[in-house]
């Protein structure tokens, strides 16, 4: 029994220290961890955000020219027939959709959602003007039924989605 109490006497107070320094050691490495994983996203926000800002920037472009302003001004050309004119814009804006479609990556999915939105509202303009035209109509017919659509609504399709984009990147400063 009295080998029992100082085999005790030895080991107890070993384990106690043991516990003790795992503990410590745990936590001090739990620290090291939180403040290396702290460390590098902040390294990495330094190279996200501003690839987040420059998707940001794209996604407004894109906007800005498949606005019905800017893009109907720009492919329309004189003597173009409404089918063709029709075709060309719904082409330029899934051209300029398909060139920014990466750009999903870096901006948040209701930004990425409104974008698409705004594109499918633009397109149905387009073919609702289109339908309200004869076959044989011109460009020029289908620019003027376009624009008296885009005057009826209360925002332009692409507005309301640069709106969105802008308020998100005012949350990111």
């Amino acid at each position: 029994m009295e080998t029992l109490l100082e085999i005790l006497k030895y080991t107890v107070p070993a384990f106690i220290v043991f516990v003790s320094c795992f503990f410590i050691l745990k936590k001090f490495m739990d620290n090291e961890y939180r403040k290396q994983m702290l460390e590098l996203r902040k390294t990495n926000q330094n190279y996200t955000t501003p690839l987040r800002l420059q998707a940001y920037e794209r996604m407004i472009l894109f906007l800005e020219r498949v606005s019905l302003n800017n893009l109907v001004s720009r492919v329309s050309k004189s003597g173009m027939s409404a089918k063709q004119l029709q075709s060309d814009l719904i082409i330029t804006i899934r051209t300029e959709f398909e060139h920014n479609l990466s750009q999903q990556i870096y901006v948040s999915s209701n930004a990425w959602e409104a974008v698409k939105l705004s594109k499918e509202e633009v397109i149905k303009v387009i073919n609702i003007a289109a339908t309200q035209l004869k076959d044989e109509a011109k460009g020029v017919e289908l620019n003027q039924k376009i624009f008296e659509i885009l005057l009826k609504l209360e925002v332009s399709p692409t507005q309301s989605a640069i709106n969105q984009i802008k308020k998100e990147v005012r949350q990111l400063f």
